[in-house]
C-alpha cells in the first residue's frame, strides 16, 4: 500500500484549485440509471471511488467513459441485479437502489460498506422506498426490492443524527418516476443533495423546495439525458483552508464556494485565521497565533462532520484548550491516537475530544483509519517538524484528487511512496 512521506515545517503558499465534489458526483452517476439516454457529467474528480462507481454501473450494463474530467454514461439497457462483491465495498453504492427500482420495478443490491466511522444504517432509505410502494426483503446480504408501481406519498426522513443525505438523494431519485406527488419532510439540505436535485431537474424531473427541509417531487413518465457540471468539493476546500492555517501559510483557494461552508469559515475566523473572498476564490492567511476554538458537528448548515478531523489538527496548533464534540458519528475520533504520535495532547470524554493545543508537533509514522482522518494526519504532518509517514493513503485517494501534487505546488515537501 502507498504512503505519503512528509517533511514538515514549511508554510503553504500559492494557489490551488478545488476539484468537483465526490459526495455529489457518486449519486449523480447513479441517477443516470433513470434514463436510457446519454448523460454527460463534467468537473468529475479522478478518484478511486468515482472509478469504482463507474465499474458498478458497467456491471449493471451501462456504458461508462472517462476523459479529461468528464464522464459520459449511457444506461440504455441495464439489469437490476448488482454485483455483490463490488457493491458491498462502497457505501455510496446504495444510491443505485432507488434509480433501479424506479426504472425496472425490481432490484437486488448488496448491503453497502465504506469507512469505519461508526454505524451508518440504511433504515431511512428502506423506510422511504417502502412508503413509495416497494416490497423489501433482506436475505443473504442482499436488499431485494420489488414493486408493481411506485406511488407518491408524504414521508419523514429525519433520523437520530438528523436528516439522511444519501437517503434523501435515493428517495428523491426514485420519486422522480413515481406516480403522483412525493413530499419529503426533514430532507437533507446539503449542497450535494441540491446538486443531485438540480441534476434531476436538468433531466426533466419536477422538483421544488431544493435547498429546504421540504422537497416536493412530482413524478414524470420518463427522464432524458443531460449535460451537467458538478459543484466544487466543499470538504476539499475546507481541508486546504485548515492546512494553510496550520502551517502559517497564505493560499488562494480557487473554486471554493463560501456559502457552502459558512460554519467552517466562522470557526476559522474565530480561531484568528483571516479568510477573504477574492473574485471566485478565497484567500486564507494565518500569521498570528491560532486561538483555541470549540466546535460541535451538526447537520447542514452546521459544522460538517467531514471537517472535524482536519479542524482538530489545526486546533493542535492553538495554545489553550479546544473542545470538539462529534454529534453525527459516534466512532469518528480514531485519528486522535495517531495525532498523539505526533505529539498532540488530546483526551476523549464521551462525544467530545479535549485538545490541549500549542505543544510542538514532531514527525512520526502514522496510520490512516478513514478518509478524513487521513487528511487530518497530512495537515498535522505538514505542520510538524521532521518527517511524517502517513500509511494507508488509499483512504485519501477515495476523496482527494492528486492531493500530493496540489500540496507540492504550494511548497509542501511531500511525496508518494509506492507499495510497502
Amino acid at each position: 500500500m502507498d504512503s505519503f512521506l512528509i517533511k514538515g515545517g514549511v508554510p503553504l503558499h500559492g494557489e490551488v484549485t478545488i476539484s468537483g465534489s465526490k459526495n455529489a458526483v457518486l449519486p449523480l452517476m447513479a441517477a443516470t440509471l433513470l434514463t436510457a439516454d446519454t448523460c454527460v457529467i463534467r468537473n468529475v474528480p479522478d478518484l478511486s471511488d468515482v472509478r469504482f462507481m463507474g465499474k458498478i454501473l458497467e456491471s449493471l450494463g451501462a456504458e461508462v467513459k472517462f476523459a479529461d474530467g468528464t464522464v459520459t454514461i449511457r444506461a440504455a439497457k441495464v439489469k437490476g441485479f448488482g454485483d455483490y462483491e463490488m457493491i458491498r465495498k462502497m457505501r455510496g453504492s446504495i444510491c443505485i437502489l432507488g434509480p433501479l427500482l424506479a426504472r425496472l420495478r425490481e432490484a437486488s443490491v448488496s448491503l453497502p460498506g465504506g469507512c469505519v466511522i461508526g454505524t451508518r444504517p440504511i433504515d431511512l432509505h428502506l423506510k422511504g422506498l417502502k412508503a413509495l410502494g416497494a416490497k423489501l426483503d433482506i436475505a443473504n446480504g442482499y436488499i431485494n426490492a420489488k414493486t408493481k408501481r411506485l406511488v407518491g406519498t408524504m414521508l419523514f426522513l429525519g433520523g437520530r443524527a438528523g436528516p439522511t443525505v444519501l437517503g434523501t438523494a435515493n428517495i428523491m431519485m426514485a420519486a422522480t418516476l413515481a406516480e403522483g406527488v412525493t413530499v419529503i419532510e426533514s430532507a437533507a439540505c446539503e449542497p450535494e443533495v441540491c446538486d443531485v436535485a438540480n441534476f434531476l431537474v436538468s433531466m426533466g424531473a419536477k422538483i421544488t423546495g431544493i435547498g429546504s427541509p421540504t422537497l416536493t417531487i412530482t413524478g414524470v413518465d420518463r427522464l432524458h439525458g443531460t449535460d451537467y457540471e458538478v459543484i466544487p468539493d466543499r470538504i476539499e476546500a475546507c481541508t486546504f483552508l485548515c492546512a494553510a492555517a496550520a502551517t502559517k501559510g497564505e493560499v488562494l483557494v480557487h473554486g471554493a464556494r463560501p456559502e457552502h461552508f459558512a460554519a467552517v469559515l466562522d470557526k476559522l475566523r474565530e480561531a484568528g485565521v483571516k479568510v477573504e473572498p477574492k473574485a471566485g476564490a478565497l484567500l486564507v492567511k494565518s500569521t498570528a497565533r491560532i486561538k483555541p476554538t470549540d466546535v460541535t458537528t451538526l447537520p447542514y448548515a452546521g459544522f460538517p462532520t467531514d471537517v472535524q478531523a482536519q479542524f482538530m489538527a489545526l486546533m493542535c496548533r492553538a495554545p489553550g484548550i479546544s473542545v470538539i464534540t462529534e454529534r453525527i458519528f459516534e466512532s469518528r475520533f480514531m485519528h486522535v491516537a495517531e495525532l498523539a504520535r505526533l505529539g498532540a495532547e488530546i483526551s476523549i470524554e464521551g462525544p467530545s475530544a479535549i485538545v490541549k493545543g500549542g505543544r510542538p508537533l514532531s514527525g512520526a509514522p502514522v496510520m490512516a483509519s478513514d478518509l478524513r482522518a487521513s487528511a487530518a494526519l497530512v495537515i498535522a504532518g505538514l505542520a510538524a517538524t521532521g518527517t511524517t509517514q502517513v500509511h494507508r493513503i488509499y483512504h485519501l485517494d477515495r476523496g482527494y484528487e492528486r492531493m500530493e501534487e496540489k500540496l507540492r505546488k504550494l511548497g509542501a515537501r511531500i511525496e508518494r511512496v509506492e507499495g510497502e
